[in-house]
């Protein structure tokens, strides 16, 4: 009997890009990012509206002294909101990362998407037009999913009287970022970021295509919910103590790209890095462009964030 050869998972193989992958550089921004980050929260503890010397704050961090009054401000103020923009960095860019990657839209970020709305609404209308989900439905339900909720948030804030907090926390910053609220996110945003890394390698086969995906076997359907939950969870968890910030999500993940190549299992821990490194720098600047008074961190990268958004559909445009 003649051997039959199975056609099609060659002709899917041979449809496959190569994977361009940058090893070396990922490794020296995951190390070299690491060092940053944390020279950048040293920094940030340091500066504000009070500057303390780098040595009264090792001490508050290793050999606290409640009577003090720098010792109690280290600990109970800056020290848990440099930590909190340092994971909600690292939320934001991972969950942007996975929906570029799930959906093979380079415009795809949390907030954009109305995933900081509501995730459920945009993808059930974005897949009820004529056919079904496409990068720019997705982005025109999430822009009309956003702006319905956060009409309907404003309902509420006037008829509550809490509009004056509701308009701090839609312009994003971390300033009252407490120990209890980090406590409460960690262990949802390590988990989240672990599961990302382990489903990194199925994102990085779906990035090149449903079709070639499924005919490398993968179970395209499971992957994508697995995604959504998790970008569901980091994206939750960094609105519930930030606000609205948008952009890290985007910006980042391309970024990242440039830098390490396409393969998601450098990509989700680079991006964690380099996310967090924005976030807190992106807070230490909000302190220090108008000090006593401090500018909302949304609005700083909201001024990088808008020009690339621009690029990147500019670009869109050019390539259909």
């Amino acid at each position: 009997m003649p051997a039959f050869t199975d056609s099609t998972n060659t002709s899917v193989h041979s449809r496959a890009p190569k994977l361009r992958s940058r090893p070396l550089a990922a490794s020296f921004i995951l190390f070299g990012g690491i060092f940053a980050l944390i020279i950048s929260i040293a920094l940030s503890v340091s500066f504000g509206a009070a500057e303390i010397a780098f040595v009264t704050v090792w001490e508050a961090v290793f050999r606290f002294n409640p009577d003090l009054t720098t010792h109690q401000i280290i600990q109970e103020l800056r020290l848990p909101r440099v930590l909190g923009g340092a994971m909600v960095g690292a939320s934001f860019a991972v969950a942007g990362a996975l929906m570029q990657g799930m959906t093979r839209n380079p415009m795809a970020d949390s907030g954009l998407l109305g995933l900081n709305a509501g995730a459920g609404l945009v993808f059930g209308i974005s897949s009820l037009a004529k056919g079904g989900l496409t990068p720019v439905r997705l982005v025109l339900a999430g822009a009309g999913v956003s702006a319905l909720l956060a009409a309907l948030s404003e309902g509420i804030a006037l008829y509550f009287r809490i509009g004056q907090d509701l308009a701090f926390w839609y312009a994003g910053g971390v300033a009252g970022t407490k120990w209890f609220q980090l406590k409460v996110m960690f262990p949802w945003v390590g988990g989240a970021i672990i599961a990302a890394m382990m489903l990194s390698r199925s994102i990085t086969v779906l990035s090149l295509g449903e079709e070639i995906a499924a005919g490398l076997g993968q179970r395209t359907r499971l992957i994508k919910l697995a995604g959504t939950v998790i970008v569901l969870i980091l994206a939750g968890s960094a609105v519930a103590v930030v606000g609205t910030v948008g952009f890290v999500g985007l910006i980042i993940p391309h970024l990242t790209r440039f830098l390490v190549g396409v393969d998601y299992r450098w990509i989700i821990p680079c991006s964690a890095v380099l996310g967090s490194l924005l976030v807190v720098f992106a807070d230490l600047g909000a302190r220090m462009i108008n000090p006593p008074f401090e500018t909302p961190i949304g609005a700083l990268i909201a001024l990088i964030g808008v020009p690339f958004f621009l690029y990147l559909a500019r670009k869109e445009r050019r390539e259909l």
